[in-house]
This record gives structure tokens, sequence and C-alpha cells, in this order.
């Protein structure tokens, strides 16, 4: 499949060789100080309807490294359903890119990229789900622990695009997923269907005790609880995940080698606790460089025949 727009799209193998591949070329450019330029002269339209550090950093900073060019086309450029159809600017830039890269609101707008795009296409961020965020999380989980056997992730709080692709990589590769959510913010149970319908081996437990979830987890991980475009919501949203803090609380009852996550942008003090962020065991900063590596790693999969 010459897409990335969903996990579950993917065989557990391709996934494999993705993350392979990865570390590969994460190892060379560590012992090297450079990567070969597999996409030497190639270039990725770079589509942001939203803004963003991690993403916009790692897609041109990989496509640098692999020898091409990343080219930043911002929303007032493009205009996704606004200044022309989706369906046009797909053949428009697969006419003169060799990838394309959309960080867009509506997921949809992702599908109809990929429908009418001769050229690659990856998801790097949706409403519906976040693939490049989960597969380089695992990358770091299997790093930290060698393997990702017999591991279990804990995710608490919001259930939201990233929760819902870390949910089917887990799946994919056998790590059991524990999820919290306050009553009200739980992925849909059409969600948790029909991924277990993708997916019917995983091992999943959903939960609204954030203690319960997190009761010798090896892995502790969280997201904001007020995502771009939810601004509105933000005192309700503080009020009803109260108690579902990343703290040292729900550190003690993790496995003693447990590791923190945040996908980052990270408020302190809500979400994740200033000393879990600090913590010996947070992997946050590592997880944010993973960005690159799989990043790196997947295009040189689909743009460059690894």
């Amino acid at each position: 499949m010459k897409h990335f727009i969903a996990i579950s799209d993917h065989s557990t193998d391709t996934l494999r060789h993705f993350l392979d591949v990865s570390k590969q070329l994460k190892h060379q450019l560590k012992t090297t100080g450079r990567n070969d330029h597999l996409l030497a002269d190639k270039t990725l339209a770079m589509v942001f309807e939203k803004p963003s550090l991690r993403t916009r950093v790692s897609f041109a900073v990989a496509m640098t490294h692999l020898g091409g060019t990343g080219l930043l086309l911002r929303d007032e450029e493009v205009g996704l359903e606004k200044r022309e159809p989706t369906r046009d600017v797909a053949r428009v830039l697969a006419s003169m890119c060799d990838g394309i890269m959309a960080r867009v609101f509506e997921h949809s707008k992702l599908d109809i990229l990929a429908k009418f795009s001769s050229v690659p296409v990856i998801n790097a961020l949706s409403d519906l789900s976040h693939p490049c965020q989960a597969m380089a999380d695992l990358m770091t989980v299997e790093e930290h622990f060698g393997t990702l056997e017999n591991k279990t992730l804990a995710y608490i709080g919001d259930g939201n695009n990233v929760a819902r692709s870390l949910m089917v990589a887990c799946g994919k590769f056998g790590v059991r997923f524990t999820i919290a959510t306050p009553p009200g913010y739980q992925l849909p149970s059409a969600d948790c269907d029909r991924i277990m319908q993708q997916v019917p081996a995983m091992d999943m437990v959903t939960t609204h005790d954030p203690m319960e979830a997190a009761h010798d987890a090896d892995v502790l991980y969280t997201d904001t609880w007020v995502s771009m475009g939810q601004e509105s919501e933000k005192q309700k949203r503080l009020q009803d995940f109260k108690g579902f803090c990343i703290d040292d609380k729900l550190i003690e009852v993790a496995s003693k080698d447990a590791i923190i996550m945040h996908c980052l942008p990270a408020y302190r003090g809500y979400e994740i606790a200033d000393s879990a962020m600090e913590h010996s065991g947070s992997l946050v900063f590592p997880q944010a460089e993973n960005r690159l590596h799989f990043q790196k790693g997947l295009l040189a999969c689909l743009m460059g025949g690894m």
C-alpha cells in the first residue's frame, strides 16, 4: 500500500518493516552523522491546516537528511475545500511532487487526497487519528525495553485521535492497552468495536479509574486535555479531568520500571505534573525526537523503495 493514512491499513509485518528501517536510519545518523540520500531530488509537499512544531520540523529535517526537500504549504496557500476542492489539490501536487504529507482537521480530506493522488499520502494528524505519533511512540517503548512483548501501556486522559491510533498500534504489536477517561470522554463504542474487528487479538481494558489503568503498567501515557479547536471547552474540560493527571501517585502504582510519555505540547500541572515530566523515567523528549526517525523511515519506505 503506497499511502499511510491509518495504522489499521497495514499488516503487522509492514509496520514492523517501517520500524526496522526507522531504527536502521537512526543508527546510521547517530554513528556516521549523516544518512544515505535515498530521496535525492525528491520533494514532499507538506500541507498544514493546523500549525505544529514537531510535525513540521521532523518531516522537513527527515527530507533534508535523505537528500530531498520538504515544501511547506500553509492553509491560506492551499485552502482544502475552501480555495479549491481537495481532489484538485491532490492531482496538482501529485503532478509536481513525489509525496504529500497533510495535517488536517477533517480526516475525510486525507481520504480524498489518497484517492486522487498518484504519489504517497501520509497522515500527519487528523481529527480521527495520528498514526505517525503512535508508531514513533512504540519505537520509543521498544528501544527502551528492548521488546514490546508482555508490555502494558496505560493511556490516561481524553479518548482522542492519539488514543485511537495508540490503541490500534498496541493491538498490532501485542501490547496490552488500558485507557482511563472521565465519563463522557471515552472512545466511542463504535470505534472500539471497529478496532476490535480490525485487530481481533487486541488486549484492551477501558475504565474511568486512572489508578486502575496505571496499576503495574509499563508505560504511563497522556495527551493534552484541550486540543486545538477545543479552546471554548477549556474550563469545563479542566473540571471534568480532575484526578486524571499523571503525577507521583500514579507513578507509584505503575511498574517500578515504568516510563512516562506525552506526545506534546504538554501543559504542566494539568494532564501531567512537572515532577512527572522531569522524572527519571520520563522519555517525553526522546519520544519527540523519534518522530524524526520514524517519519524518516516511513518516507524511505514509501518514497525511496526501502
